[in-house]
């Protein structure tokens, strides 16, 4: 598709993504879901200085087309996923481009149920985008839409997350680093009313700080800060709070395989892990996999990306899975990926087994991994490249059982992606830098 990708419509804040996209994605969208009623249909963003200009285009092409539009202002995606599915909406739009920097934005579309919308209404919205002439017509007169605002449907999520904890959090110390992002207008609510000491980073949104050297996309700043203050544990979010990576008593990085495990061995325990089965992406570290094989859980690999994990966990109703960059997805309590339920999660896993994070992952050991993304002209040609391929061949020969070569191209943006796992981080840099060097001669673009 020609603008939107694995997550959505993603892009530079007026030069890939500008406001007439985002008002006739609202004609379309309020003009499909009123058909046969008057579509309601939420709308939450993240911190950027553009979301605000995003959401009053795409509340203008809504109302214009006769949708009724509730505003739950600044909020998680997952919250959006939440308010549409249990409140009966027509569908939901989160304005954010997650953990991208500032300048960038993008608009995810939510369906009724929650999930990512479908791909074919996707391809729908960018043929009337494109098209040459507006088709749609305008609501007039009483048909207009009215533009409401639906605080109290964030304020609900807050109270679902809170009811999600099984035990107090009184006396733990938390470390919250909010990436200047969504998750600094819920996170420490939460944690404060669970009883926490909750220690904060992050929480100062100007429009412009969004992932900027903080969240966790920059996870040495909590590290640094759970050291500093002597913390139990600490949650990074990134800038829409639909990840969640995590630092444990020692400062050390608990990952998103590392939140699979851990969580994955906690819910077979308990016998709530469905199916036996966690789902992975292609991305999950070689170590995951070994420490899955001696606890006894079987495994799922899907394609990178949030909506094929969910797409695998729906069909075959597993209860677990994510990526390995923290979008973790507990389907018994929602149906995406949600940083601040995640951390809730790692929480109860804590304190349920009366031990720190950092005993309870001994056995998981994580191999070294390196991935180096190289900007490219033309995506299919480096991905279908023959002395790529013989390179790749030729490293994973080499590396045998105890490592691998992924390479594959970016949803979002012009980047083919190279990634090597071995026992040493001087065997990752060795075959990472030779299939990157093969691709930065051929088709390097600045």
């Amino acid at each position: 598709m020609k603008y939107f990708g694995t997550d959505g419509f993603r892009g530079e804040a007026n030069v890939g993504l500008n406001v007439m996209h985002a008002y006739k994605a609202g004609r379309f969208l309020g003009w499909y879901y009123g058909q046969e009623h008057k579509a309601r249909i939420v709308i939450g963003k993240d911190t950027r200085r553009s979301s605000y200009m995003f959401e009053d285009a795409l509340s203008a092409g809504l109302t214009a087309s006769g949708a009724d539009v509730y505003l739950l202002h600044v909020t998680p995606t997952p919250s959006v996923s939440y308010v549409v599915r249990t409140e009966q909406f027509d569908c939901g739009i989160m304005i954010s481009a997650s953990h991208n920097p500032y300048y960038d934005n993008g608009l995810k579309v939510i369906n009724g149920n929650g999930h990512k919308l479908e791909a074919e209404i996707e391809e729908k919205i960018e043929e009337y985008i494109d098209g040459p002439e507006d088709a749609i017509p305008f609501a007039v007169r009483e048909n207009i839409g009215c533009t409401i605002d639906y605080a109290i449907g964030r304020h609900r999520y807050i109270g679902y997350l809170m009811s999600l904890a099984t035990r107090s959090f009184k006396n733990i110390r938390v470390g919250l680093d909010c990436a200047n992002g969504s998750s600094y207008s819920v996170a420490k609510g939460v944690f404060d009313a669970l009883g926490a000491k909750t220690y904060t980073i992050g929480m100062e949104p100007d429009g412009t700080n969004i992932n900027d050297g903080c969240g966790s996309t920059h996870i040495e700043k909590l590290q640094e800060f759970v050291k500093e203050k002597n913390l139990d544990i600490g949650f990074a979010y990134d800038g829409d709070a639909d990840r969640c990576l995590a630092v444990d008593d020692n400062g050390d990085v608990i990952d998103g395989d590392a939140i699979l495990y851990l969580c994955g061995c906690y819910l077979k325990e308990k016998g709530e892990l469905n199916n036996n089965t966690i789902v992975t992406t292609v991305m999950s570290n070689i170590g995951l996999y070994k420490a899955l094989d001696k606890a006894g859980i079987a495994y799922e690999k899907t394609d990178v990306g949030d909506k094929y994990v969910n797409a695998n966990m729906m069909e075959y109703g597993h209860s677990l899975g994510g990526e390995q960059s923290g979008h973790i997805i507990f389907s018994k309590y929602a149906v995406t990926g949600d940083g601040v339920l995640t951390s809730l999660m790692l929480m109860e896993v804590m304190l349920e087994k009366k031990a720190k994070l950092s005993e309870l992952r001994k056995n998981l050991k994580i191999y070294p991994q390196l991935l180096k993304n190289v900007k490219v002209a033309d995506k299919k040609a480096a991905m279908e490249d023959q002395d790529v391929a013989a390179a790749v061949k030729e490293a994973e020969e080499a590396l045998g059982g105890n490592g691998r070569i992924l390479i594959r191209e970016s949803g979002t943006e012009p980047l083919i992606r190279v990634m090597a796992e071995a026992e040493t981080e001087e065997l990752c840099s060795k075959y990472v830098g030779r299939i990157t060097g093969i691709l930065e001669k051929k088709y390097k673009t600045e």
